[in-house]
């Protein structure tokens, strides 16, 4: 009977794995894994794990490993088909139906695997062969031991266009040209897809040839490609497949790490290296389906790709394909080669040591849009940096996962006011016995028409302004706050400049200072009867500090929520999408909530001196 991936994916999500192995095996919580004492081999101390998350079990001692159904084979000693239908009852799940199409589509598959497998042997007795001395020379200019030749597989496809056929005759030459082996063109003669090429095996993750990888080594042909890979079969889809997935996946699992380079070659140079959990897609960029597989393994798995151009559009394009996947713990890190240099060449000129250095300082995803993005052209107009800020947005819609937008939003826009809007360089210093000018510059004339115009002088604005003249000593542990922030009230801005940080103020100096500079302090009547405890006249220092911070937490936060509602409005209105309308309304109802912290924020303190 054929049973198709789907079906058995979705019965291996609807059964618990742990709870199937804790019948028999008694497992302990360790963070996000359970732990237990191995039950394929005796040992005293735990180094048995099982993560549903990722679907799968791990002994660390005898390297055994497999998913729910491979557990009721191998530890329950089931027959597969048994090991499903008791695991299918479980999941309250029918197993079909016998399919003869199904069951002919498997037995074919199986036989493609003996011609892949053949072509493999051949390959390599060509390599070793008197027509592989050319392949042979390359390996060693290249640093390629015999112990790691044969460790990867490497092989050698010769020049003749019929060699592969006379090798694999016992085959149907229809089965290598399904097998990618063979190309027929219209009505010519097949003739052989590799030649004159030093071969890589690809395998499943079952360790399976299912293609191959070529290597062209006549330079003088400059029309050929210099690496072929196999068309996709029936084994082989190069989308939905990772070179050397099959040894990066158990050493991931130990080490925790997982390295995505641009080739094969790649692959092979840093296993010399010693850095053996490396994989590489298959000449394409990385899609959806090579993501996922990544992050079943590791959550946040590097890329490493060179530092010229086409590394980072290689880079960015992966970028792009994962912001829209992106889940909780599960991310990528970027880290970028220096130009011109291939991981190989950077292990030969610095040592394994650099390259280890390389990627344990790899960079965030978050960190590396905002870098790209950055310096992706030149910035030096308003409406240049206009264009940034609306590529960072375009980047940040196309995360689906609703606090990782939240998050990406903040981070990345943070990054844009600071680019954008740098702080000021020149502080006025306020120093006692130094009196600044007595009537406000022309600029804070203009801040100050500004913030009697507008509305942000609200009740909220207003109580921190006063919490400020009230407890000055507090304006130093806010003053990077309050400057980095955008939209605030403008005073805000004055009392940084009247008030060095690093300098305390006496009370009853700050009142002077502000006036003298054309700031008025905040009378009660603009807090819109809201009533704050670092306001009252008994409260103590440690009371009305801990108050004002939590009033100034909300005061920063608030801009940037109304943006966000203010964009998601703007885009409703354009796009009457039910996406559209969820996110409005979803920024609608934190505003709502955040309106009623500051009420509960006052009005609990109203209550408190009400019954005192």
């Amino acid at each position: 009977m054929a049973l198709s991936p789907q079906w058995l994916d979705e019965l291996r999500a609807r059964v618990t794995l742990s709870g199937v192995i804790s019948r028999t095996t008694r497992l302990t919580k360790a963070g996000r894994e359970f732990k237990a004492c191995c039950p394929f081999h005796n040992e005293k101390s735990p180094s048995f794990t099982v993560n549903d998350e990722k679907g799968f079990y791990h002994c660390f001692g005898c390297g055994a490993h497999g998913d729910v159904i491979r557990w009721m084979t191998d530890q329950r000693g089931l027959a597969f088909m048994d090991a499903i239908k008791e695991l299918a009852s479980e999941a309250g799940m029918e197993v079909p139906a016998p399919d003869p199409r199904a069951a002919e589509a498997a037995h074919k598959r199986d036989t493609l695997h003996d011609v892949m497998q053949a072509a493999q042997d051949w390959f390599v007795e060509s390599l070793h062969g008197p027509g592989g001395a050319a392949a042979r020379a390359y390996l060693d200019k290249r640093g390629i031991t015999e112990h790691a030749a044969a460790q990867f597989g490497f092989g050698y496809a010769p020049e003749d266009r019929q060699a592969m056929k006379a090798a694999l005759a016992r085959f149907p030459e229809d089965m290598l040209i399904e097998a990618g082996l063979r190309i027929k063109v219209d009505d010519r003669d097949p003739y052989d897809r590799f030649r004159g090429r030093l071969m890589l095996p690809i395998r499943d993750t079952r360790g399976r040839v299912i293609a191959f990888g070529g290597r062209i080594l006549d330079s003088a042909n400059k029309d050929a490609p210099k690496y072929l890979n196999s068309p996709d079969t029936p084994l082989f889809d190069k989308g939905r497949t990772l070179y050397n997935l099959h040894n990066a996946a158990p050493a991931a699992r130990q080490s925790g790490r997982l390295i995505v380079v641009e080739g094969y070659m790649d692959v092979v140079a840093l296993a010399a290296a010693g850095i053996v959990e490396c994989v590489a897609p298959m000449g394409t960029a990385l899609t959806e389906t090579q993501i996922e597989l990544l992050w079943r393994q590791v959550e946040s798995p590097v890329l490493c790709f060179d530092g010229d151009a086409a590394g980072q559009r290689a880079a960015m394009r992966a970028i792009g394909r994962a912001l829209p996947m992106l889940k909780p713990a599960h991310s990528l890190r970027i880290a970028t080669l220096p130009s011109g240099l291939d991981p190989d060449d950077l292990v030969k000129r610095d040592g394994a040591k650099a390259m280890e250095a390389l990627i344990e300082g790899a960079c965030s995803l978050v960190d590396t849009l905002w870098l790209a993005e950055r310096d992706a052209m030149p910035l030096a107009t308003p409406e240049d940096k206009a264009g940034l800020k609306a590529r960072l947005l375009t980047h940040i819609e196309a995360i689906a996962e609703p606090d990782i937008k939240a998050l990406y939003r903040r981070d990345l826009l943070d990054n844009y006011s600071a680019f954008a809007f740098p702080q000021r360089q020149e502080r006025r210093e306020f120093r006692r016995g130094v009196p600044l000018p007595a009537r406000p510059s022309p600029r804070n004339a203009e801040r100050l028409r500004r913030a009697s115009q507008g509305g942000a002088r609200d009740g909220l604005s207003a109580a921190v302004l006063a919490g400020f003249v009230r407890w000055p000593d507090e304006i130093s542990r806010h003053a990077d706050t309050l400057a980095r922030t955008r939209g605030l009230d403008p005073r805000f801005g004055l009392l940084l400049d009247c008030c060095d940080a690093a300098v305390a103020v006496e009370n009853a100096d700050l009142p002077t200072i502000l006036a003298d500079n054309g700031v008025i302090a905040p009378e009660p009547r603009e807090y819109a009867g809201l009533r704050f405890g670092f306001l009252g006249e008994n409260a103590s220092r440690s009371d009305a500090a801990a108050e004002l911070s939590q009033a100034v937490g909300i005061l920063v936060e608030r801009p940037a929520l109304e943006l966000a509602l203010a964009e998601a409005t703007s885009r409703f209105e354009f796009d009457l999408s039910d996406e559209a309308y969820a996110e409005q309304q979803r920024l609608l109802k934190r505003k709502l909530e955040f309106e009623r912290r500051l009420v509960h924020m006052a009005s609990s303190r109203a209550a408190a001196e009400q019954a005192s």
